[in-house]
């Protein structure tokens, strides 16, 4: 039996409806699974590493994630790096772990590395690159075997590696450090970086170089390291937790949410991320992914932030309704959908019993992306369900009020 919603209800059962322009919550991963502190492309898909669950991975831009941690032992992945035929694995306490691409199934990959906090895999051709908190380690040899190779650099965290031409950039303390011999012997380069910031990430495009520091946004040189220089307007003093580039454009992951430029960082633009901080960030041909707190990634259209590019409409290819987010949650909720060709539509709250409690949406809807906020703080906690039905198609999931 359905029951009406009580006038007192109304006003606090908000909802607002946001098209295209919007980050749209991907995951859904164990409460356990910590933060995503890493993201990268295979050819099976893309892979999550997180702090505390290990890595997942999806083979449909998202939609679905299959944990993918057999036979391996430590469950706290802060780099993945990805060759045609095997992923690499940084570990926090556990080194680096290797599993072929066809067949997910890690082994560790350890001989040689003093380092068990791996925090940065670079590969380039046959080389493969580490970076951790014993320093730079280099192998030949598929990860089989690693060497020591800190000569010029300090005795520290080797946080982010890059590769610019032949050179590679290491992150090391509070500095950056250059190798033309892969890293047999470094040359500090700081000149214009603060003494007092820990370098957290680099990236690079063309022949510029970025580094984002635990506190003072982002400087860059366009000299090999030899000089550097803040470029802050529009990002403020943020840990930088991760930069990458795609094209000539450069995003940042902040503990302020995701920004980025198209012109070297003079200005960085706000990509609206409500979601506090962004540990790190993956680029595909069409869409920028996030990873947050609390095993979630996020995805948004490229076409939605470049604006040196002509932007398109990105119509969705199915039907699908996502996972509440926060969930449980306590008082309000985000619901996401998407939609692939125009029908009606319409969005309810039911609690336990089957009683209607909300239709939060009841009209004809074009193709997009939709999200609804839905605020429950006068209503009892319990478990509710939503759902959502087309012209085409239902579906409902479950959410949790706690109170």
């Amino acid at each position: 039996m359905q029951t009406l919603i009580p006038a007192f209800l109304i006003s606090f059962l908000l909802f607002s409806i946001k098209i295209y322009a919007q980050w749209v919550p991907t995951s859904n991963f164990p409460s356990n699974g910590g933060g995503v502190f890493s993201l990268a492309a295979s050819q099976s898909g893309l892979l999550a590493g997180t702090s505390d669950g290990g890595i997942f991975l999806t083979s449909n831009n998202g939609i679905d994630w299959n944990e993918a941690n057999s036979g391996l032992t430590n469950l706290s992945v802060y780099s993945i790096a990805v060759t045609s035929s095997h992923i690499f694995a940084g570990t926090f306490g556990g080194g680096i772990f290797r599993t072929s691409t066809a067949n997910i199934n890690w082994n560790e990959v350890n001989s040689g590395l003093t380092g068990d906090e791996v925090y940065s895999i670079v590969i380039s051709g046959s080389n493969i690159f580490a970076g951790t908190n014993e320093g730079f380690f280099f192998s030949s040899d598929n990860g089989e075997n690693w060497e020591e190779r800190n000569s010029g650099l300090p005795n520290s965290n080797v946080r982010a590696i890059i590769i610019s031409g032949s050179n590679i950039f290491a992150g090391a303390g509070f500095s950056v450090y250059i190798s033309s011999n892969n890293g047999m012997n470094w040359t500090e380069v700081n000149s214009g970086l603060p003494s007092n910031l820990i370098i957290y990430s680099l990236t690079s495009a063309g022949n510029n170089i970025f580094a984002g520091t635990d506190g003072g946004g982002v400087y860059f040189s366009n000299d090999n390291g030899s000089n550097w220089n803040a470029v802050n307007s529009g990002l403020a003093d943020n840990v930088i937790w991760s930069l990458i580039s795609s094209g000539s454009n450069i995003f940042a992951g902040t503990d302020d949410g995701v920004f980025y430029t198209t012109n070297n960082g003079t200005n960085w633009i706000n990509t609206d991320f409500a979601f506090a901080s962004a540990y790190a960030l993956a680029a595909s041909e069409t869409d920028l992914f996030a990873g947050g707190g609390f095993g979630r990634v996020y995805r948004r259209p490229l076409s939605e932030l470049i604006t040196n590019v002509e932007p398109e409409d990105r119509i969705p290819s199915e039907f699908y309704l996502y996972q509440n987010y926060p969930n449980p949650f306590n008082p309000s909720t985000k619901i996401s959908f998407e939609i692939n060709r125009r029908s009606f539509i319409s969005l309810i709250i039911y609690d336990m019993l089957g009683s209607k409690i909300s239709t939060l949406i009841n009209e004809k809807k074009d193709a997009g992306f939709y999200e609804v906020n839905f605020d429950a703080y006068k209503l009892p906690g319990g478990v509710y369900f939503y759902q959502l039905k087309t012209d085409f198609s239902v579906r409902t999931k479950k959410m949790i009020f706690l109170k």
